[in-house]
């Protein structure tokens, strides 16, 4: 977490007599294209809508759409320009980095309603969905063909299609195949004034600028998306999965390395550290090494003569790298089981704390250890545990910092820590982020990440989609104030120097 403390002083009679004054307004207005049901505004109907899978900041929105037709978004959007009210576009609200925290004075567009998929098509390898259908739905609906979805972030069943294209999501086979960017072959949507707009096309390639990568990943920024057109991938005819444990973490680190440095791209790379296995095993009783420093889950999918040949390359590799004990799965059910305990892993670091922030930072392979480790000492000076969970292959980190929201100086050096790691991940030559988008959480850190001109770079981007600057505001894109405070934060904490910093 990066976010800078702030206190709000209460707000006066004569606030409070504006905002609601403002909320009427716009009620009024969207009562105009909306069914009644279909807009909410009272406290208590709005409080669901408070935050997404980043619990720790919440803002109750002015009112909450829940348009079900694409004119009816369209509508709302034209209202909402009109009335220069800002808007944050929601889908199943599990994101973990703040994205779809509602704006104070905004208006939350709610597009869980958009569950439908419209079709599938065996013969392009194609499915049109809308952007309310869950991710794991997709695959479900195209098994019959021999196909499925393959991007499948740990929270698939639930989290929407809109959503994953929002951040970009990735998952646990994103290294062979692909983050949602690389899934994806149109979208269509509607600006900030309501206009309808698609981007990409059925056809590899569309005519004119390729703007499609720009909308994938901008976080409900430049356009709000209701349908979604991907590439669905055969089911491959056999897949297996090695369980690999290592005394020695830099030993774990090294075998990710070097399974790549030999020409293989496994379906999946994976690797949790002790702590994170130990919450995992106790929660699904995945057969984990307990003893290992870390454990590597290795799959290979194809043919069965392609996996019989992949599995025998990696298990070379490991036991060259010191794997003190490899398991392959028999079966398809053991299979399943090995990843069960990767794919709750979330859910166990509940059961093992009231809280935790989830980060999300990449760096080089290479780096692995190095980072682990900075992370184990981080730990000592933060007062706070963390379980490491990430997608090795692709160098994507996943730290949970375990505290208590409910006391303040904790969830305070929480974001502390969580800061730490995502500018040491910089420091070692990554980014702030692989899947989980900036938000709000990260704010801070773009700071470290970008300079003054680049960020306004972005910033002129946004303005050329949302002149007016309503779709999702403050989030993504720190303003230079916010850097030039931040630096000065920074260098009073001690942090890692950063010339980006200095020159805000």
């Amino acid at each position: 977490m990066s976010a800078l403390p702030a206190s709000t002083p209460p707000a006066t009679d004569e606030e409070r007599a504006r905002r609601s004054a403002r909320q009427r307004e716009v009620i009024a207005t969207l009562g105009a294209v909306l069914p009644p049901h279909a807009l909410l505004w009272q406290a208590e109907d709005t409080t669901p809508y408070e935050c997404d899978g980043l619990t720790a900041y919440r803002q109750r929105p002015m009112a909450v759409a829940l348009p079900e037709t694409e004119a009816q978004v369209s509508a709302v959007l034209r209202a909402c320009s009109a009335l220069k009210v800002p808007v944050v576009a929601r889908g199943a609200g599990t994101g973990l980095s703040g994205g779809a925290m509602p704006h104070g004075e905004g208006v939350t567009l709610g597009l869980a309603k958009f569950n439908r998929i419209l079709k599938v098509d065996p013969m392009s390898r194609t499915a049109v969905v809308q952007c309310g259908v869950r991710n794991l739905a997709i695959s479900e609906a195209a098994a019959v063909h021999g196909l499925y979805y393959a991007p499948d972030p740990s929270s698939q069943i639930a989290c929407t299609i809109g959503g994953n294209v929002a951040e970009n999501s990735g998952g646990v086979h994103c290294l062979k195949y692909g983050l949602t960017l690389h899934n994806v072959l149109k979208l269509r949507g509607f600006t900030v004034d309501g206009e309808a707009v698609e981007f990409g096309g059925d056809a590899l390639d569309a005519p004119g600028l390729d703007l499609l990568p720009l909308i994938v990943g901008s976080e409900g920024m430049l356009a709000v998306v209701t349908e979604v057109t991907v590439r669905l991938t055969p089911k491959p005819l056999l897949a297996r999965c090695i369980m690999a444990s290592f005394d020695d973490i830099r030993r774990a680190g090294d075998a990710v390395a070097e399974i790549i440095a030999a020409g293989i791209i496994p379906a999946g790379l994976e690797m949790m550290d002790k702590p994170m296995t130990a919450a995992v095993e106790a929660f699904v009783h995945a057969g984990y090494d307990l003893n290992a420093a870390a454990i590597l889950l290795c799959e290979s999918d194809g043919t069965p003569e392609e996996v019989d040949e992949e599995i025998r390359r990696m298990m070379d590799v490991l036991t060259g790298c010191g794997a003190t004990r490899m398991e392959v799965s028999a079966n398809e059910a053991q299979r399943l089981k090995f990843w069960s305990g990767r794919k709750n892993a979330f859910p166990a670091s509940g059961r093992i704390s009231p809280d935790y922030m989830c980060m999300d930072s990449t760096i080089p392979r290479k780096r692995l250890a190095d980072i682990l480790i900075a992370i184990a000492g981080m730990e000592s000076t933060y007062g706070l545990r963390c379980c490491n969970v990430f997608h090795a292959g692709d160098g994507n980190l996943h730290p949970l910092i375990l505290f208590d929201a409910n006391d303040a100086d904790q969830l305070h050096r929480a974001e502390l820590f969580g800061a730490d790691i995502l500018e040491t991940s910089v420091a070692m030559g990554g980014t702030v982020t692989g899947e989980h988008g900036v938000g709000v959480e990260k704010l801070n850190s773009m700071c470290v990440q970008f300079s003054g001109e680049e960020i306004a770079q972005m910033q002129a981007l946004k303005s050329a989609f949302d002149p007016p600057g309503l779709l999702n505001p403050g989030k993504v894109l720190p303003t230079l104030q916010r850097c030039a405070e931040y630096g000065k934060m920074h260098v009073r904490r001690g942090l890692l120097p950063f010339p980006e910093l200095e020159r805000f």
